[in-house]
């Protein structure tokens, strides 16, 4: 079975189509980032101004161990909610990424079977042998691409179970200080 010109152009026009869908998805994953950051530095500008303001009110020191317990605790919810932000649009945009990747090894494999059936069919006689042992590589081969597939989702499901939890426990752990200093 031979591929014919229009076949050629169709794949060629399918990947062409992929390869601009990615990259405006790359696009908007560094929009998102940019407009995260932009965020995040105004709001920290607003924070600094606010928090040079109260120093400049303080008038003893345990009045400034005050000021800078307040001050300990929502520093580190906010570093941890700008991470989550931060690991959610790169888990998006990996997503997207994923997902023409598996569409395309799968478009690839049907492709590749087809072809190994064709000729198989066409194969001259006696060779029955060494069709079976091909469509055996084949089977195994598509076999470890999904067991492969299933291990990096599992990987995935496990880093991100340990983001959440690291998360959670800073936070706690900068709730547990603050109360520690107020005291």
């Amino acid at each position: 079975m031979a591929l014919t010109a229009d076949q050629i152009l169709a794949a060629q026009k399918a990947n062409l189509d992929t390869l601009f869908g990615l990259t405006t998805k790359a696009f908007e994953g560094v929009e998102k980032l940019i407009e995260l950051n932009v965020t995040a530095s105004k709001a920290a500008l607003a924070e600094a101004a606010s928090t040079a303001q109260a120093s400049l009110n303080v008038k003893d020191a345990q009045e400034l161990l005050t000021l800078q317990a307040s001050l300990f605790q929502p520093l580190a919810e906010k570093t941890a909610a700008y991470s989550r932000h931060l690991y959610d649009i790169a888990q998006g945009t990996s997503a997207e990424f994923t997902k023409a990747f598996e569409a395309k090894a799968a478009e690839a494999q049907q492709t590749f079977v087809g072809l190994v059936d064709s000729a198989s069919k066409n194969a001259p006689a006696g060779s029955e042998t060494a069709v079976a042992v091909l469509k055996s590589a084949v089977a195994a081969a598509n076999n470890a691409f999904e067991s492969v597939q299933k291990a990096v989702k599992q990987a995935s499901d496990v880093a991100e179970a340990n983001f959440n939890a690291v998360s959670t426990q800073a936070v706690a752990a900068a709730k547990t200080a603050t109360v520690a200093r107020k005291r």
